[in-house]
C-alpha cells in the first residue's frame, strides 16, 4: 500500500509545511540495485589506539572498491564512517568516540552508514567489559540522531574472528541494509575457518538449495526472489490453498513449488524425503510461514492460540529436528527464523503471536551451539512495520503511527527483510550465529 503521507512530504506544499510544523519527514532510502556503487562517497576509517580490526577493515573496504580515507579531508561528504573501538579497554577511553565522530558526523551523506566495531562485552574482563557495553548506548542513540536515511550499527567481533567480518561489513555498508538501523550484531569464532569469500559476491548462493516457507506472497515471495537473485535454487512452500500464487512465484524465480501444510504430523518426514530425493539435501531453510489470530487474551479461544503456536513455532522446531537428525541440512547449512518486533516488545491483542515470535528468538538461542557443531548457523530477523497486505488492513491511525515511530519515519518493504536473510545465508557469514536482527528502521518500541 502506498504511503500517502510520505508522498505528500515530497510535494511543493509538503516540502514547505513539514519542516515548519515539525512533522516527520521520511527520507528516500537508497535500496540495492545491481551494479550500483557500494557507497555514495568515500569511507572514513578510524580506530581507538590498540584496536585489532583497523587494518583488516581497511583491506575489506578497499576490496569492495570503496575509497578509504584515514583522516578527514576538507569539506568531503562521506558515504560511511567506520570506527574500530576494540582498543577501548577503559571507560575514560570512550572519549575516542567523540574525538572521531564529532568533527565529521554532520558530513555523512544521504543513506550514509555508521558502523562501530567492538568486542563482545561478555568476553571482556574488568573495566573493558564496562567500556565495551557502553558502545551500544552510543550507536543506538546516534542512529536516532542521523538524518536523510543514514543508519548506525554496532558489530561485536570476538578475538580470533577478525577475518570473518567481510560479509557483515559489506551488508551493513550497502543499500541492502536500508531498513536495518540501531542494531547490535555478533561475530563469533565458531565457523571462522568456513567464512571464506564466495567465488562471486554477486551470486554467493550459486549451487545452493534453499527452502522458503510461506512463500506465496508478501515477505516470503520477496525472500524467494532475493535468494534466487543470489544464485540459489529456491523451493517455495505454502499450503495447497495458496497453490496458484505459489506456482507463480516459483515460475518467476525459476524455482520449485511444494504444496504442504507444515503443521501436518507427517510434514517433517515429507520435507526430509523431498530434499533428500530431489536435491540430495538443503543448504538454506527460511522459516517464514506465519499466521495471526488476534484477540485480547480474555477473548482468545484455545483453537486460535494453538493455531498460531503450531504454525509460527512448533512446526519449525519439528522440521529443524528432522532436517538435522537426518543430516538433510548440509554441512555449512543455514536455518533462519522470522520473528517479529512483537516478540520483543509485545503487542496489544497478540499474546499468542508475540509468544510464538519470542519463541523463535528462543529457538535461535537454544540451537546456535548445536548448529555450530553441525556445522552451520541459526539466526533470525525481527521485522517491524513492513508494507504488506496485512499491514494495509490495519486501521489508518494505527498504521500511520506504526510507520512514523522509527528513526527512519516510514515502513519498510518486504525486500528489506529478504536482504537481511540473504546476508545470513551468504557462505561468508558462517561466523554469524545466534543473532536476532530487527528490520524495523530502529523502531522506538522494544530494545
Amino acid at each position: 500500500m502506498a504511503d500517502r503521507y510520505q508522498q505528500f512530504t515530497r510535494t511543493p506544499v509538503g516540502r514547505f509545511l513539514v519542516p515548519r510544523l515539525g512533522l516527520p519527514n521520511p527520507p528516500t532510502l537508497r535500496r540495492y540495485q545491481p551494479g550500483q556503487p557500494a557507497l555514495d562517497g568515500p569511507a572514513l576509517l578510524g580506530a581507538a589506539p590498540g584496536g585489532r580490526l583497523e587494518k583488516t577493515l581497511g583491506g575489506q573496504l578497499a576490496s569492495v572498491g570503496i575509497e578509504v580515507l584515514c583522516s578527514p579531508v576538507g569539506d568531503a561528504r562521506y558515504g560511511a564512517l567506520v570506527f574500530d573501538a576494540t582498543g577501548i579497554t577503559e571507560p575514560a577511553q570512550l572519549r575516542e568516540l567523540h574525538r572521531f565522530f564529532h568533527p565529521v558526523i554532520r558530513k555523512i551523506g544521504p543513506s550514509g552508514r555508521v558502523v562501530v566495531f567492538g568486542t563482545p562485552p561478555e568476553l571482556a574482563e574488568g573495566r573493558e567489559r564496562i567500556a565495551q557495553r557502553a558502545l551500544e548506548g552510543f550507536t543506538r542513540s546516534l542512529g536516532k540522531e542521523l538524518k536523510r536515511g543514514a543508519t548506525a550499527q554496532l558489530v561485536h567481533v570476538a578475538a580470533g574472528a577478525e577475518e570473518a567480518t567481510e560479509s557483515t561489513l559489506r551488508f551493513l555498508l550497502s543499500a541492502k541494509s536500508a531498513f536495518v538501523d540501531g542494531q547490535v550484531i555478533g561475530i563469533g569464532t565458531a565457523g571462522v575457518t568456513e567464512a571464506q569469500a564466495p567465488p562471486s559476491w554477486e551470486a554467493p548462493l550459486a549451487g545452493k538449495v534453499a527452502l522458503v516457507t510461506g512463500a506465496s506472497r508478501g515477505i516470503g515471495a520477496a525472500i524467494a526472489e532475493v535468494l534466487a537473485r543470489d544464485g540459489a535454487h529456491v523451493v517455495v512452500l505454502d499450503i495447497p490453498a495458496q497453490g496458484a500464487d505459489l506456482s507463480a512465484v516459483a515460475n518467476d524465480i525459476g524455482g520449485s513449488a511444494l504444496q504442504l501444510d507444515i503443521t501436518a504430523e507427517d510434514a517433517p518426514d515429507r520435507l526430509a524425503g523431498y530434499f533428500t530425493e530431489r536435491h540430495g539435501g538443503v543448504d538454506v531453510v527460511v522459516h517464514n510461514a506465519g499466521v495471526t489470530r488476534d484477540k485480547t487474551l480474555g477473548n482468545l479461544t484455545e483453537g486460535a492460540w494453538d493455531a498460531v503456536l503450531s504454525v509460527n513455532l512448533l512446526a519449525q522446531l519439528a522440521a529443524n529436528d528432522k532436517l538435522l537428525a537426518g543430516n538433510v541440512l548440509r554441512a555449512g547449512g543455514r536455518i533462519i527464523g522470522v520473528s517479529s518486533i512483537a516478540g520483543i516488545a509485545g503487542n496489544l491483542g497478540q499474546t499468542n503471536y508475540a509468544t510464538s515470535k519470542a519463541g523463535v528468538i528462543g529457538m535461535v538461542d537454544e540451537a546456535a551451539p548445536r548448529l555450530a557443531e553441525h556445522p552451520g548457523t541459526i539466526n533470525a530477523v525481527a521485522p517491524g512495520f513492513i508494507e504488506t497486505k496485512m499491514t494495509a488492513a490495519v486501521p489508518v491511525v494505527i498504521r500511520e503511527v506504526g510507520r512514523r515511530l522509527s528513526s527512519l519515519a516510514q515502513g519498510g518493504l518486504p525486500v528489506d527483510v529478504a536482504e537481511t536473510i540473504a546476508w545470513y545465508a551468504n557462505p561468508a557469514s558462517s561466523a554469524v550465529n545466534g543473532n536476532v536482527v530487527r528490520v524495523c528502521g530502529q523502531a522506538f518500541l522494544g530494545a
